[in-house]
């Protein structure tokens, strides 16, 4: 199998990338595969956060060149623009995913590697982690797979004009430094420091996951902060309505960890 999914508990799962012999390239029936998988997550309740992994020494070298220039090819516009089309819908489902997705970069992540990197919500970069956009390099545009919209509103548009126009890798020392990703601790790997996190969010409600990645994404593109305050303001008075903040306050009185409602007990 081509994609890999563990449920590991504690709210948690593991999706990976598993084409390790060829550097987890993207192929179409690859894209597809994680696409499904993404949509049947969506159904196991018990999952409140998602570990994005590759098995292998690289993250994801991108699109599968030899199969996009091999036998089989796209022969016209209508068929290219399916296939850029496939790929875009990859990153959207990613981002929009009704779980936070914390991606684990050990090794490289290009092209279409690095745009399903970005359209992730966190990144844990690994001392080999490098991102490269790499279709500048190649004769086509450096803006696909999302890349375009997500790197100017992580690392600013100057830089991300200068890492896109040029094609060079970001290591994983300047990730970090620039904010394109978070440190894993000292001594352990990027997928432990990713699993890690990724439990610590699961501990929160379902509603507080769930709602607080809606607005981040949709006050990404929110015209003013008067609009911005306006969507906060409705997701917040629900949520003090719940159960679940009754409980916290509850807790919080009680120096205790609350204990949220779920709507499935965990698996194991």
């Amino acid at each position: 199998m081509m994609i890999e999914f563990e449920n590991i508990g504690d709210g948690c799962g593991i999706l990976s990338l598993a084409r390790p012999e060829a550097a987890n390239a993207m192929t179409l029936p690859m894209v597809d595969a994680l696409r499904r998988e993404l949509v049947r997550i969506e159904t196991e309740e018990d999952v409140r956060a998602v570990v994005l992994a590759a098995q292998g020494k690289v993250f994801c070298a991108g699109l599968d060149l030899k199969e996009a220039v091999g036998e089989g090819a796209p022969q016209d516009p209508i068929a290219w623009m399916d296939l850029q089309e496939r790929f875009a819908g990859l990153m959207a489902a990613v981002a929009q995913a009704r779980f936070p997705v914390v991606a684990a970069i050990d090794g490289a992540a290009v092209g279409a590697g690095m745009g399903l990197a970005l359209a992730a919500d966190v990144r844990v970069a690994g001392p080999g982690a490098r991102f490269m956009v790499g279709a500048v390099k190649i004769g086509l545009s450096a803006g696909e797979c999302g890349i375009s919209f997500h790197l100017p509103r992580m690392i600013g548009a100057a830089r991300a004009f200068e890492v896109m126009l040029t094609g060079r890798p970001v290591g994983a020392d300047e990730a970090i430094a620039i904010g394109l990703a978070c440190p894993a601790d000292d001594g352990s790997t990027a997928l432990d420091h990713a699993i890690a996190m990724a439990r610590q969010i699961a501990q929160n409600s379902d509603y507080a996951i769930k709602h607080t990645k809606q607005v981040m994404r949709a006050n990404l593109d929110a015209p003013s902060l008067g609009a911005a305050l306006e969507l906060e303001n409705h997701v917040q008075c629900l949520a003090l309505m719940t159960q679940d903040f009754q409980e916290a306050c509850s807790a919080f009185a009680e120096k205790r960890r609350p204990a949220f409602s779920r709507r499935r007990a965990a698996s194991r």
